[in-house]
């Protein structure tokens, strides 16, 4: 059996944040949901990152940013995603590596341009992302590195990346190595669009292939067709080892077996963007979790994480996380 010398390998989209400050006018100006995530090809994406104010670029997607508060919180990461040899594949890596986190897929050298997501900020603190997957949508089961999956402790899938059938091939592989390996394999639903589009599938890949669920509210209730997350509680049992899911200000409830652990949310000290905060949570829970954390503290982790990355314009934290541990488990 292969040493476990990675605590958490990501697999999931590898993508170039751009972010922006904006407002409400900005966004019914160019046809953008507000709060929402939209897929957008290659021209309106040009056309978006003309109209957009000043930005900040720093490497993102969802997993991504669990791998670096993962790092930020002193655990061992890896990460597997696709770019481009291109200018913001080039500073996907960069920040990536930066963080301390490996990132060793080798960028391609001809198709679609690396990923970026411009997410524009509004003052009520909500974030609007218009996204062009670019080169992260290529990644495929010939971009999987098997000893990595073999080393990891948990192998954590995103499921934004669950579109192309060449991904969801990636996504399988992975999984079944890693449960060749005696590894767990976790799974975030990503976002209340993803379940819409493809509920069945990732009702399959949950039964058979994930050991640990991370959802929020509307994703866990879209994924079951259920109007309440009472009764999407009931249906997720049984179907995972583990399923944490997130309710915003309400916290978040962590279900095992016939385990029920209600987790508070830990208020920041101010709200400046929502961006990342299921991801940091994601973090916080994986990061606990592969240390032998009980499953209520995984969650109080999370939680802890989740505030300091609302508390501040960016999907990656500003301070050290692991200086938040001691506090967020004292209870």
């Amino acid at each position: 059996m292969a040493e476990r010398t990675i605590d958490v390998l990501g697999i999931g989209n590898a993508i170039v944040d751009v972010i922006s400050r904006s407002d409400d006018a900005f966004l019914q100006q160019h046809d953008l949901p507000k709060g929402g995530m939209t897929l957008i090809d290659a021209d309106r994406a040009h056309q978006l990152y003309e109209a957009m104010g000043p930005g900040t670029e720093s490497s993102g997607g969802s997993v991504a940013n669990s791998m670096a508060g993962i790092a930020s919180l002193g655990g061992r990461g890896a990460f597997i995603g696709k770019v481009r040899n291109d200018q913001l594949g080039g500073i996907f890596r960069h920040d990536i590596r930066a963080v301390g986190t490996r990132f060793e897929t080798p960028s391609a050298t001809e198709g679609k341009p690396t990923a970026r997501c411009l997410v524009f900020v509004t003052p009520d603190a909500q974030r609007t992302m218009a996204t062009f997957l670019g080169a992260s949508t290529e990644l495929g089961p010939e971009d999987l590195d098997f000893d990595l999956i073999k080393q990891a402790k948990v192998t954590y899938l995103e499921g934004y990346l669950w579109d192309a059938p060449e991904a969801k091939e990636a996504f399988v592989q992975a999984a079944k190595a890693a449960h060749d390996a005696g590894n767990r394999v976790a799974l975030s639903l990503s976002d209340g669009f993803c379940v819409d589009r493809h509920r069945e599938s990732f009702r399959d890949l949950l039964e058979g292939h994930v050991d640990i669920l991370f959802a929020n509210e509307d994703e866990i209730t879209k994924l079951y067709e259920v109007d309440d997350f009472d009764t999407a509680l009931q249906h997720v049992r049984g179907h995972c080892e583990i399923a944490a899911l997130t309710r915003s200000a309400k916290g978040s409830m962590v279900l095992s077996g016939d385990e029920v652990h209600v987790v508070d949310a830990v208020p920041p000290k101010q709200v400046e963007d929502t961006t990342g905060a299921g991801d940091l949570y994601a973090a916080g829970f994986l990061f606990g979790f592969t240390q032998g954390y009980s499953l209520p503290d995984c969650g109080r982790i999370g939680a802890a994480c989740a505030s300091e990355v609302i508390s501040h314009v960016g999907a990656r934290p500003e301070i050290p996380l692991k200086t938040l541990i001691p506090e967020a488990v004292k209870a």
